[in-house]
């Protein structure tokens, strides 16, 4: 494997020497706890006694958890008793996340080891700035990633009940794969280099093309597909070859995100009353994500998820492209790669997770990483279920 070199992570309680990847340490209270005894590494046969224990967690979906008994006579958990955890992307970054994780046991060493994987201090880049280089695409998207898992062991040391009883992860982009890496999926190293890998390939690609993304709130007569067709002929007028204009996120009901081409970003702006759009605003990124101009990051992306290890998640972990969960590592590697150049599903994500039959209620929530964006999202697609919403805090000040 690629990052056979890289260090690992070496968990508190474990016989020197022996290695855990990071997935351990959240599910290890999952796996042993109630067996008692010390946690082993985890192998073939560890994963599929994992799995047994998870089997309620992975139904056909969270409203499945319902406080009736299931057949045999097993008890199944209510869902006011689960928890969901909600990863955010790209865009979400701000100096000063993660300082208040440190206080928290193996944190930092989260961070020691994103140093030794990226080649640099991105603590220090976290923590202090400066902000230009935290928001450059290369930086930006490990920078969410090890922040958002350094969110969970925060939430596992306050609350190791939420962590022990998520039945369902997501997340955003990027963090689909610090979803997958809480869900044991993947291993944290080794997913932090292919996260290496596509934020410079994503980097290289946006700086190819003049490219951005444009946030739309629209109205029910919205029309995002004459708009997208309308502003790539103009695209073509001013002797633009093969120009893109593209929904790139669905984030709720009459609201999108459009990525392509700057000209015609311009001219749905300039256009946008004819299109009743009620709202445009230009996002502050540097390219024009989950759409086509992101074709050249698709190969070294792919290279680096096949010397990856990946696993059939221990909890259902829901896929950006397709809004439904993942079932196995061959579809993980694939839609991992196809999430490039296609849209972020996500609306559709939250109705998969959070549809349920009348009557029934829902897990709390928890947006494990900077910033709030995943409620605002969740609340303007699913009111009853935000009432069950909470953020953990990345950035609070350290206790004396």
């Amino acid at each position: 494997m690629v990052t056979s070199a890289a260090p690992r992570l070496m968990l508190s309680g474990l016989s020197a020497g022996r290695a855990l990847p990071f997935p351990a340490l959240l599910l290890s209270a999952r796996r042993w706890l109630s067996r008692g005894g010390a946690p082993r590494p985890p192998g073939a046969e560890e994963a599929a006694s994992a799995a047994d224990l998870l089997r309620d967690a992975a139904g056909e979906a969270v409203e499945e958890e319902a406080t009736r008994s299931g057949p045999g006579g097993k008890a199944r958990r209510a869902p006011e008793d689960a928890s969901v955890l909600l990863f955010p992307g790209q865009g979400s970054q701000f100096v000063g996340m993660g300082r208040g994780l440190l206080r928290y046991p193996n944190v930092r060493e989260l961070y020691r080891v994103a140093e030794g994987v990226l080649g640099y201090d991105l603590l220090g880049l976290c923590c202090e700035g400066p902000g230009a280089e935290l928001q450059r695409t290369v930086h930006s998207q490990p920078a969410v990633f090890v922040s958002s898992l350094a969110a969970v062991e925060k939430l596992h040391q306050e609350q190791p009940r939420v962590v022990e009883n998520c039945v369902v992860a997501a997340g955003f982009s990027i963090g689909e794969y610090a979803a997958l890496v809480f869900a044991g999926a993947m291993d944290y190293a080794e997913a932090l280099y292919a996260v290496k890998v596509r934020a410079e390939a994503m980097q290289e690609a946006s700086e190819a093309v003049p490219s951005g993304m444009l946030s739309v709130i629209g109205r029910h007569n919205s029309n995002y597909v004459t708009a997208c067709l309308e502003a790539r002929e103009y695209c073509k007028s001013l002797g633009i070859e093969n120009p893109v204009c593209e929904v790139s996120n669905y984030l709720f009901p009459d609201s999108r995100v459009i990525g392509g081409h700057l000209q015609a970003l311009e001219f749905l702006q300039q256009n946008s009353k004819k299109y009743s759009f009620a709202r445009v605003k230009m996002l502050p990124v540097s390219g024009a994500f989950h759409t086509q101009l992101m074709e050249p990051a698709v190969g070294p992306l792919s290279e680096a998820l096949n010397s990856v290890n990946i696993q059939k998640p221990l909890i259902p972990v829901y896929s950006n492209v397709e809004h439904r969960r993942y079932t196995e590592p061959k579809q993980i590697r694939r839609l991992l790669v196809k999430q490039l150049v296609s849209p972020v599903k996500w609306e559709q994500t939250m109705h998969a997770i959070y549809e349920r039959k009348k009557g029934v209620g829902f897990p709390y929530t928890y947006e494990v990483g900077p910033g709030k964006q995943l409620g605002t999202i969740l609340k303007c697609c699913n009111l009853k279920a935000w009432k069950f919403y909470k953020h953990i805090d990345v950035s609070e000040d350290e206790k004396a």
